[in-house]
């Protein structure tokens, strides 16, 4: 079984203010994921004023490693307003993009998104940043995409707020988490308990948190085979299958069947083996 870790950022930033919109180095992530076994990973921008040519950034450390990387498609719900189709459809078509990512750090996320999400099938990333109450609205307004809140909905370790959106990970078919982040390791056993392990799938937060030490606490969670291979790997694979098997014939410049070419690049690309 391969190992996926579904939620690593990727490629440079253009601010200043910490890692996660400065830059997203992968070198130390890519041997420490060689050391604890993880096969994939899913990539996306760090934090970037300009998004289209932080998913080129991405889409060119994609098609480097093809089959290692995953891509999603980072958005901004209000800078990117009237223009989210053309950058995801430039994503899915010209980097083989499988997924939307959106943080609420950013704004929060919006109709628009949403609807390009269910146009092209792709699963949305959606980090609320505590906003619990934000997965309901989004599960019962769009029941046909499929969302994925990371870090239990908190990354603050705010745990109310994770205690609630664990009730609406139970609920609602199409809304899903990922491990990332989770430091009440209390609260990650009752999530999976409520809302089983369909709901949920393994993530890092990479690079900026070590991807074995993420991949430990799935491993002590003890689950039985066939859900720990659900958490760590086919649970993104089935969200994503739509996406991935329909991209080759979006794509002006491929045929069902054929390799990708890689997007245009600006310089070389140097990524460990």
């Amino acid at each position: 079984m391969r190992v996926i870790d579904a939620h690593c950022h990727a490629g440079p930033g253009d601010g200043f203010s910490g890692p996660w919109d400065t830059s997203a180095p992968l070198s130390r992530y890519l041997r420490r994921c060689a050391e604890a076994g993880i096969g994939a990973s899913t990539l996306f921008a760090a934090f970037h004023s300009d998004y289209a040519a932080a998913n080129e950034a991405v889409g060119r450390i994609v098609a480097a490693r093809p089959g290692r990387f995953f891509g999603f498609a980072f958005v901004h719900a209000e800078r990117d307003r009237g223009r989210v189709r053309s950058l995801v459809h430039r994503a899915v078509t010209g980097y083989g993009f499988c997924g939307i990512k959106v943080h609420r750090h950013d704004a929060r996320i919006s109709r628009e998104i949403c609807e390009v999400a269910a146009e092209f099938r792709l699963p949305v990333l959606y980090d609320v940043a505590g906003e619990a109450a934000a997965a309901e609205l989004l599960a019962t307004e769009f029941p046909g995409v499929d969302f994925i809140v990371p870090h239990l909905g908190s990354f603050a370790d705010d745990w109310s707020a994770q205690l609630a959106f664990t009730g609406v990970l139970a609920e609602h078919p199409n809304v899903h988490t990922d491990t990332s982040g989770v430091r009440r390791f209390d609260l990650l056993e009752r999530a999976i308990g409520l809302a089983g392990p369909e709901k949920v799938l393994f993530g890092s937060d990479g690079p900026w948190l070590h991807p074995g030490l993420e991949l430990a606490k799935v491993r002590l969670l003890r689950l039985p085979p066939a859900a720990e291979a659900l958490v760590l790997g086919e649970n993104f694979l089935r969200l994503t299958r739509a996406a991935r098997a329909a991209a080759p014939r979006r794509s002006s410049c491929t045929r069902p069947g054929a390799r990708r070419p890689a997007p245009a690049t600006r310089g070389p690309v140097r990524l460990p083996p």
